[in-house]
Formats: C-alpha cells, structure tokens, sequence
C-alpha cells in the first residue's frame, strides 16, 4: 500500500531546523522532498556542531534530512532559478525559511510563484512572522524562546535564566506548519487553489505555553520558573529517594490517595494544606517537605516499583544514553540504522507516530549535497519543463 503522502511534491528551500524537520515530517510519509541548497556549502547545518561520524556532514544535518532528494541551485543566477521555477511547476508545496523580504529579492517570493503554479501551498517560516513591528527581526530558538516567555518560566526559582534544552520553538514551528501544510492540501481538494502559510518560531514558543498563560491569565500573576513541578497538580515532579532523583506524578485526587496509601502517609490527607489539589497547588514547597523524610527513606527502585502497582505514575530519570535503549525504546523500534553512502551506517531516531496500513520507512539516507541534481535535472526535461542543454546542469 502506498505511503499516504505518495504523489505529494515538497521542495525544501530551508535550513537549521525548523524547516528540515517539517519536511522530513512529510517525507517519512511519503512526500517527495527536493531539498534545494545553495552549491558548495548546502545547508549550513552540514557544517554545524563540533563533531563528525565519518563523512563531512554533521550528525545534526543527517538527523533533520532524510528521505530527501538535494539539489544546489544558485537562486542568483537566471539559469538556475528557471530550474527552480520548473520544479515549482510540479510541486504541491514549498516551504522556505528566509527573513521576510529575502525570498522576494530572489524571486521566489508567493505571488511570484503561485503564477507560476496556482494549486502551490506556500508555507514561509520565520522568527516572528511576516508583519507586525520584529518581522524583519533576527531569530533563533533561544531568541524566540526569551520573548515568549519560555525562558522566564523555566528552570529553578532565584537561578540563572534556563532554556528548554529541547528547542521548543524550532521543533514547534515544524509541527505547526507540517499541520498546517496538510490542513492547506486537504482543503485544495475543494478549493482547487494553493494557499500562503505564515509561520513563526515565536508563535510556536507562545502557542506551545498554553499552561503558562493559563496560570496567568487565571490568577493575575507571571508564571515563575518552579523546577521539575507542574502548574496544575501537585505532587508531580522529581522527588529525592535514598540513592536519588525520580519523578512522580499524582496528577488528580484519586492518586494522590493511592500515593500517601503507598507511602503509608495517610494522615496527610487531613491537614488541610494537602486535603485539595488546589490546597496542595497552593503549599506545594510545604507538602514536599512533609514527604521528604519519607521518599529519603527507601531506595529509587523500590519506591517507583510499589507506585507503578498501585496505579500510580512514577518513573527513574534516565539520561538519554539510557533512554534510546531502554526496553520500551527498543520495542518501538525508536533507534534505527540508517545506511550511506559516506557513513555506511548511522544511528538515529526512528519514527515517532506509527501508521498501521502504512508504516513509515526509511527510504532514502541523508542527501549528500546535490547528490540528485542531474536526475532531477532529467526529469525535469522529459516533463518538457526545461530545455534539454539544462538537463546535464552547471
């Protein structure tokens, strides 16, 4: 059975993050992404990071671009942006990544391009979207992460500033516009016309904190960075047993009764500070306190074993050297050997969601820079879009 994007063209005018890992989103569905780099460097996360595998590129460029085609183009040149011009001919969707403006200057801007291709999904992602007063605004996960708010609400209380190690707000922009890429595909089947997607990494940091400006909103006051904790419930976080951290997460009033059961704390329950998950909320630095003695007194293994049989959610803090090998990891195939041509084969994360009448494969390695460029080139020609002393490129 065919993947369920197959017949689906992307190209990939991106770099970093954000946009490759969107289009990797749509490639592991079975998208046909041509991801269009600049010749001789390509994407610049091919020079990224201080380490190397084997080949030249970096672990973080062959973790963002699989199942991609690259092609370099200088959209400088005339000759070359015809060649772009003829693959948007064919495409579905193209997604960019350059600071508002950029794109025009180089004649790939959407109004140029929908004449071109009417039915094109057009999505463009920035650090703070197209209009309004810090579009033209640099803009980087940390950056959009501090402006958010993310930043001031992360971390330990009276601490220096923390970011989310994860970036929140690339990642996030990723999924929004792969959601948005397909919400647009889905309504071309009526409309018969293409569309613009303005997306940003500040709307992604911003939307992705709707915890946060829930407790603001609801109680007048900034949300304050509390640690492992969690705005809602109480006790869920990390706790200190005899040889160490683990997390618990008592997430409503049934389990909380089954945790001060297990801890043989029930007297807990009538003081009135800890009797309500809006009273224990509200005295939460109190309540740990009151259960310090008692997590202290037996071990992480122990404590986590008796909660998980009594229904109550708890977990050791693995490092992520344990994490991509631990048996549930392993049991959802979450680490992969991807083959290449200059690697011959390396580690990486394997496919998040699972389809069962069509699951994801890894159907091509990371591009090497304009590895496709002449095939494309030649199906570009047969197609009749290009002239053929263009099929053999530069």
């Amino acid at each position: 059975m065919a993947l369920p994007l197959e017949g689906i063209r992307v190209l990939d005018i991106s770099q970093v993050m954000a946009g490759p890992f969107c289009c990797m989103l749509l490639a592991d569905m079975g998208a046909d992404v041509i991801k269009i780099e600049p010749p001789g460097t390509g994407d610049s996360t091919r020079q990224s990071m201080g380490f190397r595998l084997k080949g030249a590129d970096s672990p973080g460029f062959l973790a963002l671009n699989r199942n991609k085609r690259s092609i370099a183009l200088d959209l400088k040149q005339d000759a070359d942006r015809e060649v772009l011009y003829a693959l948007v001919r064919t495409a579905d969707v193209l997604i960019e990544n350059a600071r508002p403006g950029v794109a025009a200057r180089l004649g790939m801007d959407y109004p140029t391009l929908r004449s071109l291709n009417p039915r094109l999904i057009y999505a463009s992602i920035s650090g703070f979207g197209q209009t309004g007063p810090w579009s033209q605004r640099p803009g980087f996960d940390l950056i959009a992460q501090a402006v958010s708010g993310v930043l001031s609400s992360n971390g330990l209380p009276g601490q220096e500033p923390a970011k989310n190690s994860i970036p929140v707000a690339d990642l996030g922009a990723g999924l929004f516009t792969a959601y948005a890429v397909l919400s647009a595909v889905i309504g071309r089947q009526n409309s018969g016309e293409g569309q613009f997607i303005d997306a940003s990494l500040f709307e992604a940091a911003l939307a992705l904190s709707v915890w946060e400006t829930t407790e603001l909103w609801g109680t007048g006051k900034t949300p304050e960075p509390i640690g492992s904790a969690n705005r809602m419930s109480a006790p869920y976080q990390a706790v200190e047993a005899a040889d160490g951290w683990f997390v618990i997460g008592a997430a409503n009033q049934g389990l909380w009764l089954k945790l001060i059961k297990v801890l043989g704390r029930e007297e807990l329950q009538l003081d009135e500070r800890f009797s309500t998950n809006a009273a224990r909320l509200a005295n939460r630095l109190a309540l740990i306190d009151a259960m310090a003695p008692t997590f202290a007194s037996r071990t992480r293994q122990d404590w986590i074993d008796g909660l998980l049989a009594a229904g109550v959610p708890a977990a050791p803090i693995l490092d992520y050297a344990e994490a991509v090998v631990s048996e549930q990891a392993v049991a959802r195939e979450m680490v992969q050997m991807v083959p290449h041509p200059a690697e011959g084969a390396f580690k990486a994360l394997g496919f998040p969601v699972k389809l069962s009448a069509t699951p994801q494969q890894m159907r091509r390695p990371p591009p090497l820079l304009d590895e496709h460029g002449d095939e494309l080139r030649r199906e570009l020609v047969e197609l009749g879009l290009l002239a053929p002393e263009a099929g053999a490129g530069a």
